[in-house]
């Protein structure tokens, strides 16, 4: 990696997922998808990738021999973290730290501890005692030619607790040769005015160069981060997506977001702003959690407009409604459609799927009130685009999209003296003038419904071999009681190149299903340019 090729020093952007980030309840890394994430975040353009604690488990001391073999990084360097030496040893005899030099990261990050009551309960040592420990360890690995970053840790409550000591701590790593002394919300209590007035006094005591570690149990770990560099900080420390202990860490991308386009920095590359809900998204797949989709700036909700008052702002402007234009993080503005739709939210979804309305209001008047009727009755379609679309081309067409015409269909459900099920279904339909009779059976009445309707159509239509149904929703409706209440059913369906939502809405669940079904093949057919019957 060249020099020129790294962000400014004058402002890290530092981030933790891979040792932070990696406590998070139900994400358990393995070393190839701790390399994975290495070349997301290098390819975002972070300053810093802190790996893991090499020594303190084979895990991470694979990874960063791997590491250097394996990754060519571009704008990143690799960070080890350790602590520092033990009570009463030399830091060139200490094995941690002599596996974190083993490591061969450029950068070492030391944990420290500076909160008086840590020092003295959980090290069992002196004050004084462990400001030589920081002393020591950081002049060692500065003289072994690393770069030293150290974190206070319970930096804020020690300062809440002995002010004077936590000061002192800062004052030894950054005497000793820490680049950047980092303060630590450990326990995530502070609320941003707090943070501000420390780390503003701390910075005038002290004359070190300052970040921030915010872990996020106020809810506030964002606005933490940001309220530090209002006071002077010039590092970040962060998680991709929050992840981490507890409720998780400052997140990445909103941080990164804020800093570049509120604050003015430069603090990515050129041109990989645009690039991070992408990025967010890639990480959320590795480490096998659902991104989430209300997360700022990169969530499929963030830009999602659902009130019709909204809609009509945004068709004249969508700047009334949006702090940015979502482009400039990688993300896209969406129109919901609902019983809240008005005219301008029907035409700007209209616009969206490619369909010109031409401004003719008789027909969006008549979209309006169809959805309003049918979302009465109780389907969405702010999670069924597809059967939106259908609903909106069979208006603007005069009649339905169609490639097929259902005679009737069935499903059998046999319950067997063994205690097994046989599930069964029948459909017959007409195609091209051609009638087609298909039997199934299936793991359930609508497994054996899905795979009767392919066999029927896969005669006539080859183009749905590869439809796949990925995921399949029931929801009771209210109004209604029991068995007898009324059933919305949300399919989705991908044909390996994407991915879309039909619904249906019935007194039992496979007539609702069978409905969504329907779309959900319609939509195929549609997607796959296959011309609909006369």
């Amino acid at each position: 990696m060249t020099e020129t090729s790294r962000p400014a020093d004058s402002f890290h952007v530092f981030d933790t997922t891979l040792r932070d980030g990696a406590q998070r309840e139900g994400i358990n890394l393995t070393v190839a998808d701790k390399l994975a994430i290495a070349r997301h975040l290098d390819d975002f353009g972070v300053g810093f990738i802190e790996g893991g604690w090499p020594g303190a488990n084979p895990r991470d001391t694979e990874f960063f021999a791997r590491a250097r073999q394996e990754i060519e990084f571009r704008h990143a360097q690799l960070v080890a973290f350790g602590a520092t030496r033990r009570a009463g040893g030399k830091a060139a005899d200490d094995p941690q730290v002599r596996a974190l030099l083993e490591s061969g990261a450029e950068v070492i990050t030391l944990v420290a501890k500076s909160h008086d009551r840590h020092v003295e309960l959980a090290l069992r040592t002196t004050l004084d005692e462990n400001l030589e420990m920081v002393r020591d360890t950081v002049s060692h690995l500065r003289d072994q030619g690393r770069r030293v970053f150290v974190d206070c840790e319970h930096f804020f409550d020690g300062y809440r607790a002995n002010p004077e000591y936590a000061k002192a701590v800062v004052r030894a790593a950054a005497e000793a040769g820490a680049d950047v002394v980092v303060l630590c919300d450990t326990n995530g209590g502070m609320l941003p005015a707090q943070v501000q007035a420390v780390v503003s006094t701390v910075l005038a005591d002290t004359g070190a160069r300052l970040g921030i570690h915010a872990q996020d149990d106020t809810g506030c770990a964002v606005a933490n981060t940001l309220a530090a560099v209002d006071a002077g900080a010039t590092h970040v420390q962060c998680t991709a997506n929050g992840y981490g202990e507890r409720v998780g860490n400052a997140n990445l991308f909103p941080v990164a977001a804020a800093l570049e386009l509120k604050y003015g920095k430069r603090v990515l590359p050129e041109g990989r702003l645009a690039e991070m809900t992408r990025i967010s998204h890639a990480i959320a797949e590795v480490v096998n959690l659902t991104p989430s989709t209300h997360q700022p700036y990169v969530g499929v909700s963030a830009f999602a407009h659902k009130a019709g008052l909204h809609a009509s702002a945004i068709k004249v402007d969508p700047d009334l409604y949006q702090h940015i234009d979502p482009e400039l993080v990688g993300n896209t503005m969406r129109m919901l459609v609902s019983d809240m739709a008005g005219r301008a939210s029907i035409e700007l979804k209209g616009k969206e799927l490619g369909i010109d309305l031409g401004g003719d209001r008789e027909l969006v008047g008549r979209v309006v009130e169809r959805v309003k009727e049918r979302e009465l009755k109780g389907y969405t379609y702010e999670a069924a685009d597809a059967s939106f679309e259908l609903l909106l081309r069979a208006e603007a067409e005069g009649r339905p999209l169609k490639y097929f015409d259902v005679e009737s269909w069935r499903a059998i459900v046999e319950d067997r003296p063994d205690g097994t099920h046989a599930n069964e279904a029948t459909v017959k339909l007409w195609a091209k003038s051609e009638r087609i009779v298909a039997t199934a059976e299936g793991n359930g009445p609508v497994n054996a419904l899905d795979r009767a309707l392919r066999v029927a159509l896969e005669k006539i239509y080859p183009e749905l071999a590869s439809l796949e149904l990925v995921d399949y929703k029931v929801r009771i409706l209210e109004g209604k009681h029991g068995t007898s209440s009324t059933t919305r059913v949300l399919i989705s369906t991908s044909d390996g190149k994407g991915e879309w939502s039909t619904v249906g809405v019935a007194d039992n669940v496979i007539a609702a299903s069978w409905q969504a079904l329907e779309d959900a093949y319609t939509y195929g057919l549609l997607r796959a340019s296959v011309e609909p019957a006369k």
